[in-house]
């Protein structure tokens, strides 16, 4: 029981301070902004779109703000380890939470295990007078899985909302990261680091 409950504040600590970080989340989604950058881009006012991104913490649109700053040497690369660095937030705990929700059953199971061991080792040559304490064991063995069952229940729902709010994010980026892209924003360093023509 003393792991099961170490792993129960654990996973406590972690839905609370990842719920705080969603809530943060909702408060700074503007996806309205990120499709009026593209829109400033298409049109050649790329400082507009600038101007209005920088005032933004919407994880697409900072992506978009950090690959329109550093267009003058590799967009790509720039959109690439700027969504790279923004989607490491939104996964941060979620291994964490994956091992407690398949650690904490196991847990359980082996002190259920362990309990009824213990439990029938009471026998020894006086059958009739431990029944009650070997059912009172077993009963008491059997709270370690109910325990470990709850916590793991408990921790998946957190888990699966924070990876879902991960796909959302990461489909959102890649599809506004894409769509800068296509619209061609001229960066100088194609011509800069292009191959010289050989003399041949």
């Amino acid at each position: 029981m003393w792991p099961l409950l170490i792993v129960s504040i654990v996973g406590l600590a972690v839905a609370i301070e990842r719920g705080l970080f969603l809530l943060r989340h909702l408060e700074t989604v503007e996806p309205h902004l990120a499709r009026e950058m593209l829109l400033h881009v298409e049109a050649g006012e790329t400082e507009e779109a600038l101007k209005k991104g920088r005032r933004s913490q919407d994880p697409v649109v900072r992506v978009l703000v950090h690959g329109l700053v550093n267009r003058d040497r590799f967009l790509s690369a720039a959109l690439l380890r700027s969504a790279s660095e923004e989607l490491e937030s939104y996964s941060r705990w979620i291994s964490t939470l994956d091992t407690i929700v398949t650690l904490a059953p196991l847990l359980g199971l082996l002190g259920t295990v362990t309990g009824m061991v213990r439990a029938f080792g009471m026998l020894g040559g006086r059958e009739l007078e431990a029944s009650a304490a070997i059912t009172g064991g077993i009963a008491e063995a059997l709270i370690a899985t109910g325990f470990g069952l709850m916590i793991a229940i408990l921790a998946l729902v957190p888990l699966n909302v924070l990876n879902a709010t991960f796909s959302k994010t990461k489909r959102r980026i890649e599809q506004a990261a894409t769509e800068l892209e296509t619209l061609g924003v001229p960066y100088e360093s194609t011509l800069r680091f292009s191959p010289t023509p050989s003399s041949n």
